[in-house]
């Protein structure tokens, strides 16, 4: 079953000042939106609660396993705007399936690629006004979808509680020649 990633919206967003401000000169994963993509699995239940909610931080056991294996996985990709509005991003398919093929490696949950589009598509609804226009060059939306074992557990066996989540941060170039 495919999951839904209903909208909890930020109740305190940025103005469009602000974010016209911080879209104009955003650095390199500096700033980050005003929403996130948040989805749990467990052993059992599978892929559930999947949420567009406010940015904000994870409230994580000092067992939490990815502290203590390393099981975590990340993607990156870029959003741009074009000049009649619409956004678009490039082959996120691919990027999808590359994301389960490093869970495998990993023994950590399949995420379908329907969930994994739809996680971006949900959160780029959301925070569609933090992608720079097509004028600003080489300016884009950065998103990094990533997964971790979030179960409180110490041993070594695959993860029985994992949590995914997507966050999205205006960037400029890289490497900005200085």
């Amino acid at each position: 079953m495919a999951l839904t990633f209903d909208l909890i919206p930020n109740p305190t967003p940025r103005t469009d000042d602000e974010v016209a401000a911080i879209v104009a000169d955003p650095g390199f994963g500096d700033y980050f939106t005003d929403h996130m993509a948040l989805a749990n699995w467990t052993k059992g239940q599978g892929w559930h609660d999947a949420q567009i909610k406010p940015y904000g931080p994870f409230l994580l056991d000092p067992s939490a396993a990815v502290l203590h294996y390393g099981q975590e996985i990340f993607e990156g990709m870029k959003a741009y705007r074009h000049a009649d509005g619409s956004i678009w991003l490039f082959r996120p398919q691919k990027n999808a399936q590359r994301f389960i093929t490093s869970a495998a490696r990993l023994m950590l949950p399949e995420l379908p690629i329907e969930d994994y589009l739809a996680s971006l598509v949900g959160l780029l609804q959301a925070d569609h006004r933090w992608v720079p226009s097509g004028e600003a060059g080489e300016m884009s939306l950065y998103l990094r979808p990533y997964m971790f074992a979030s179960e409180a557990f110490l041993g070594v066996r695959a993860a029985e509680g994992v949590t995914y989540a997507v966050i999205a941060s205006p960037v400029g170039p890289y490497f900005t020649g200085e």
